[in-house]
């Protein structure tokens, strides 16, 4: 599924799944590239790599643990306990909360699918981690990094769509969208 070449959106490309030696754990990666109208952005933190968890994905019920399908998602602030994305904690330190985010919309039955910052071997159960690289299962993503990268994305949004972006957490995001493509299956 290509950008439309229409609005802000962020084109996911997943690549491979990862299995960790040391204890199985499964997780997604792929990279990710931010346009707007359809050109490429080259910023600082508008392209690198995305960590999820396990496949295939599946939208069918809440909790599944799953990475969400691959697809269009249209996006909205997120209003939170743990992730917003107006009023989140300017602290690096992975326990400060909350911390930046952003919501995917129309994953029904699912919700609360989002972009936010990573730690470790992955820190999501459907949501999308920033990164800078994961050649393979022993890489781990670093929280200062994947926040830096998750911010970056929201205030390159805000620049872009101006007065159309919301003033308010837990709101729709108009003319900004996700595309993901890939189904990758661990070998």
């Amino acid at each position: 599924m290509p950008i439309t070449g229409t609005g802000w959106e962020m084109h996911i490309v997943r690549q491979s799944e990862q299995r960790r030696s040391s204890d199985g754990k499964r997780r997604t990666v792929g990279t990710y590239q931010v346009f707007h109208d359809g050109q490429k952005q080259t910023g600082l933190d508008l392209s690198g790599m995305v960590a999820e968890t396990r496949g295939p994905g599946d939208n069918s019920q809440p909790g599944n643990n799953r990475r969400v399908e691959a697809g269009r998602y249209p996006l909205a602030t997120q209003d939170g306990a743990k992730y917003v994305t107006f009023g989140y904690k300017e602290s690096e330190s992975s326990s400060a909360r909350p911390k930046p985010g952003i919501e995917l919309k129309e994953t029904d039955p699912r919700e609360e699918i989002l972009i936010h910052p990573g730690i470790g071997f992955l820190a999501s159960i459907g949501c999308i981690n920033l990164c800078t690289s994961l050649p393979d299962a022993e890489e781990m993503i670093g929280f200062a990094h994947s926040r830096r990268r998750v911010i970056a994305v929201i205030e390159d949004m805000k620049s872009f769509l101006n007065s159309g972006f919301p003033t308010k957490n837990g709101k729709k995001i108009p003319k900004a969208f996700v595309v993901i493509e890939g189904e990758p299956t661990f070998p």
